[in-house]
Order: structure tokens, then C-alpha cells, then sequence
């Protein structure tokens, strides 16, 4: 199966021969990737080398001019390195971007720490506006990306990952989706963990939702199945920073009384780098890590 990134890339030069609003703003990441479309649109695909602030800031400007920049580089250069920029020149001017990360958590992480960005979404967290897209299949990628793309000039994030899952599902932008229904408590399963949360949940008298798009948070589902389930437990399975979305479950069920595990990667830097897979089972991402935890909280 191709990776997300492969999608991106191919999904992205389409659009730019069918949309002539469409710009493709990188920093040397994935650069070879749009050799093409470059000859064909030398004037919308733009490389500004290893300057992820100028990346970001050259997005805003073609955002002011008319067109719909869509910014592409690893997470950690994409969000976290130029914040400032994305803050000023996206958010305070109230401009819109697609922002598309590549690398996931701990993708590349045999490059350190530089290249690891498990904070990201919470970093976004503290802006306002923001749609985040985390898919779990590289077709859910393509269609978030398209749906991205389309929706006027709105600030947008796609978080792409090389971990996926085996099928992909039909995607909705605007929510969560049932897979599952039981009484024990509502498992929500992000992006690209969603297999290993099914196999951990086997056997479980658990709803499962599953969420390829985390911002806006879907608080009218989760509070509909909380109610429908006998139990108001409810765990939140995130590819990233542990705990990222629990203050959005607080807020949806301020009225319910309720209890929360947030599930994700943990804060401690994990200095064996090793591969990406190594990491989920570190953080006890995997199956079997993940039934230790749901269980023993759902028991």
C-alpha cells in the first residue's frame, strides 16, 4: 500500500492542474516528489528552501493575494519551528492554509528529536479556528485533502503518518462515526490507531468511534453515545501527545458526570530512537499495550 505521503504528493500535483487557485509551498521535504508539476505550474510550486518561517510566511502572503496555499514539510518544521509565523501570519491576519505535515509522532525517528513532534495539535490548540484532519488511510488522506482544498479559505491542518490502518473508511469532515455500539463506556479511536484499538476492544462491551477529523471536536456525538451507554466512561486514543483532546470531553460532558482516560504518546523523550513502529509499542500504542490500559480502566 502507498504511504500517506505518496498520496499527498500525487493528490496534490492533480489539483494543481484542476484548480488554478492551488499553490504548493514547500521547504526542500518532498521537493523531488513535485519535479512535474513544477514544470507545469513553475509559478505555484514554490520552494523556499530550509526557511520553515518564510515557508509559512510566503503561505499567508499567497493566502492575501487570492490563491489556496497548501504548505507541506515534516510536523516539526511545519508547526512547531515557524509558530510564530502560523500564529501572525495565517491566524492574525485571518488568512487560510492548508497545512500538511508528514512524519506523524515518531516517523523519522531516527533523526532525534528534531524530527519528532508529538505536541504538535496541542500546539494548534492554543489558536483559534482551526480544522485538524488526522487520517488513518491514505484514501482518507486524499479525500480530507480535496475537502481541505474546497472549503474556502479556511486554516486547515492534515496530519500524516507512515502507521495506517488496513481498510480505510468513508470520511466525515464534520464528525465522529459509529463503528461499534456496547454499554461499557465510549472509546473514541484517532486516525491511525484505529486497528490496534479494535483489537484491543475485542471482546469489550464498548462503543467505538472512530475520528479522522479531532478539530472541531464532535461533542453532540460523544455526548449522545455517553448518554446512550450504560457507563459515562470514555477514552480518548490519540497518535500524539496523551491527553491532547480530554479538555474537549470535559467541556462536552460538564453536565455528565463522567470519567476520562487519554491514551497517546507520553512526555518522556525516548532516546533509543529505533523506528516508528518500536515507538508505538514504547508508548503502548500497539494492541496489546492499549488492552492493558482500556481494560483495566473499564473494568
Amino acid at each position: 500500500m502507498e504511504s500517506m505521503r505518496e498520496r499527498f504528493t500525487a493528490t496534490a500535483s492533480q489539483l494543481l492542474d484542476e484548480d488554478p487557485r492551488v499553490a504548493v509551498v514547500l521547504a526542500v521535504i518532498s521537493s523531488d516528489r513535485f519535479t512535474e508539476a513544477k514544470k507545469a505550474h513553475p509559478d505555484r510550486v514554490i520552494d523556499v528552501g530550509i526557511r520553515e518561517q518564510l515557508l509559512i510566511g510566503v503561505s499567508g502572503g499567497l493566502a492575501l493575494a487570492g490563491l489556496r496555499p497548501i504548505a507541506h514539510t515534516f510536523a516539526s518544521f511545519l508547526v512547531e519551528r515557524p509558530f510564530e509565523q502560523v500564529k501572525l501570519d495565517l491566524d492574525h491576519q485571518g488568512v487560510g492554509a492548508v497545512l500538511v505535515s508528514a512524519g506523524g509522532s515518531y516517523d523519522m525517528a531516527s533523526g532525534g528529536r528534531t524530527h519528532q513532534a508529538p505536541g504538535d495539535i496541542a500546539l494548534l490548540d492554543t489558536l483559534d479556528g482551526w480544522t485538524v484532519h488526522v487520517p488513518g488511510h491514505p484514501d482518507e488522506a486524499e479525500a480530507l485533502l480535496r475537502h481541505a482544498v474546497a472549503d474556502g479559505d479556511s486554516r486547515v491542518y492534515i496530519r500524516l503518518s507512515e502507521q495506517a490502518n488496513r481498510a480505510a473508511l468513508p470520511v466525515r469532515p464534520e464528525g465522529f462515526q459509529r463503528l461499534r455500539s456496547g454499554a461499557g463506556g465510549v472509546v473514541v479511536a484517532v486516525g491511525p490507531l484505529l486497528d490496534a484499538t479494535l483489537e484491543a476492544v475485542e471482546g469489550l462491551d464498548v462503543t467505538v468511534l472512530y475520528a479522522s477529523t479531532v478539530r472541531p471536536f464532535d461533542a453532540p456525538t460523544l455526548r449522545a453515545e455517553v448518554r446512550n451507554a450504560a457507563r459515562s466512561d470514555v477514552v480518548l486514543v490519540e497518535p500524539y501527545l496523551a491527553g491532547t483532546s480530554v479538555p474537549y470531553v470535559a467541556e462536552a460532558l460538564c453536565d455528565v458526570p463522567h470519567r476520562v482516560l487519554g491514551v497517546g504518546t507520553g512526555r518522556e523523550e525516548l532516546r533509543r530512537y529505533g523506528t516508528w513502529q518500536e515507538h508505538v509499542a514504547a508508548h503502548g500504542l500497539d494492541a496489546a499495550g492499549l488492552r492493558k490500559r482500556l481494560a483495566g480502566f473499564l473494568r
